[in-house]
């Protein structure tokens, strides 16, 4: 068992979430209660890097959004410095008179002083400067969990994927359970950023039996990445078990009228202090793809959109690419099944015109991303499934003239020395 998990308090990743919203024009209606709670925030911690790097008229992220005050600034600003002052002389102090543990326990509350004010720069900086003086394998992995938080704060997917890398390295050589499992979800949460979402899939779920990263997101998000994840990479087998029938997933699917989610010996965050409004149409996506209920699901896919896939800064970047993805996983799931499909019946299976259904499938065929042909004269669809042989075979053939091609090249080149030595 390891220690307790230190450095995990700031920053707070839900302002991010905030921050996402301002910027966002579609999300009008929450910009009020986004900017009261940024506000609230900043007022109560003090964080003037953060309300220069969001309000500030010439360079800030939301100048307009959230008033400038500039009187108001400078006295959060006297702020962090009379605190920051208080935390170099007690550094000073116990360099001079103390021990390495107390030394390493100054550093670190300077540290997460930067942190909490949301300076980055100086956040890391410190993290790092810690880092190195910081004797013990549980509390480096923690420091390095510190900074991938703050450069997800900061939407810095290339820095988060090399701490990502960095802390893994780290666990390998000797870490515990809980921060094993911890960075579990931080690895999910990144590749899931990324659009990698087979990768991110059973990082996600695996988690969700054993969540303890509260500081990255609610249980509820988790749950909700999770089954987004496995949805659209889990083949049909895998998607029943471990979508369908996980009773961490039905714990939060089916908490919405309240009570306890806990899985284990794990305490999960109680049901009605997390937002689970509109995860019944995250429940019907589900089950209405496995059950092949087509109107259902594109009906439920369109609420998913709305509800999350455009509210959430995680998942919004890649909203477009997920529906579309969705919708060539249905009608790959219904093709599979048949030989040839009438073009009018799949239109009414689906719920949409067979006009849309035709444009819609001919953004898939071309790519290969569907196997099949639509014959519109006799208002048919053909499946053409794939010869696995034929294609390695094919595969061979191509391997084989790239590999003369580069022997001749290579040829070529030894005739040139070979010349030039004569």
């Amino acid at each position: 068992m390891g220690s307790d998990p230190q450095y995990a308090s700031y920053p707070n990743l839900l302002l991010s979430q905030h921050i996402f919203t301002l910027k966002t024009a579609s999300l009008s209606s929450n910009h009020a209660a986004a900017q009261k709670t940024l506000t609230a925030s900043i007022k109560e911690h003090s964080q003037a890097p953060l309300y220069r790097y969001l309000a500030h008229p010439v360079d800030g992220i939301l100048s307009g959004k959230i008033d400038w005050d500039e009187k108001f600034y400078e006295e959060l600003k006297k702020s962090n410095d009379d605190e920051l002052e208080g935390y170099e002389k007690e550094l000073k102090e116990v360099e001079e008179k103390a021990g390495e543990s107390e030394v390493v326990e100054a550093m670190g509350k300077k540290a997460e002083f930067w942190a909490r004010v949301v300076d980055k720069e100086k956040a890391l900086a410190a993290y790092e400067e810690l880092y190195t003086k910081t004797p013990t394998l549980g509390a480096k992995i923690d420091i390095v969990l510190a900074i991938i938080r703050m450069e997800m704060f900061y939407d810095d997917k290339m820095a988060v994927k090399k701490s990502v890398e960095r802390a893994r390295r780290l666990i390998d050589t000797g870490g515990d359970w809980d921060r094993r499992n911890r960075l579990k979800s931080y690895t999910g949460l990144h590749l899931l950023s990324s659009r990698q979402y087979a990768e991110a899939a059973p990082l996600l779920l695996d988690s969700l039996s054993t969540f303890t990263s509260t500081e990255i997101c609610t249980y509820s998000s988790l749950v909700l990445y999770a089954v987004l994840a496995g949805t659209i990479s889990l083949n049909r087998v895998d998607f029943k078990a471990k979508v369908i029938d996980s009773a961490e997933v039905l714990a939060v699917l089916g908490s919405k009228s309240g009570g306890a989610v806990s899985v284990g010996d794990v305490e999960m965050i109680d049901a009605d202090m997390e937002n689970t409004d509109g995860y019944s149409s995250l429940e019907t996506l589900v089950n209405s793809l496995y059950l092949c209920d087509y109107k259902s699901f594109f009906v439920a896919l369109a609420e998913v959109e709305e509800r999350f896939l455009s509210k959430d800064r995680v998942l919004a970047e890649h909203k477009a690419w997920y529906v579309r993805e969705m919708r060539r996983r249905s009608y790959a799931q219904l093709l599979e099944s048949y030989r040839v499909v009438g073009l009018e019946s799949m239109a009414n299976a689906f719920g949409v015109s067979v006009e849309w259904l035709d444009r819609d499938l001919s953004k898939f065929i071309p790519s290969k991303k569907l196997n099949c042909t639509i014959d519109r004269v006799n208002g048919v669809i053909e499946t053409n499934r794939p010869d696995d042989k034929n294609k390695q075979y094919q595969d061979v053939v191509k391997q084989g003239d790239q590999l003369l091609t580069k022997l001749q090249k290579f040829g070529q080149a030894v005739r040139l020395r070979g010349s030039e030595r004569a």
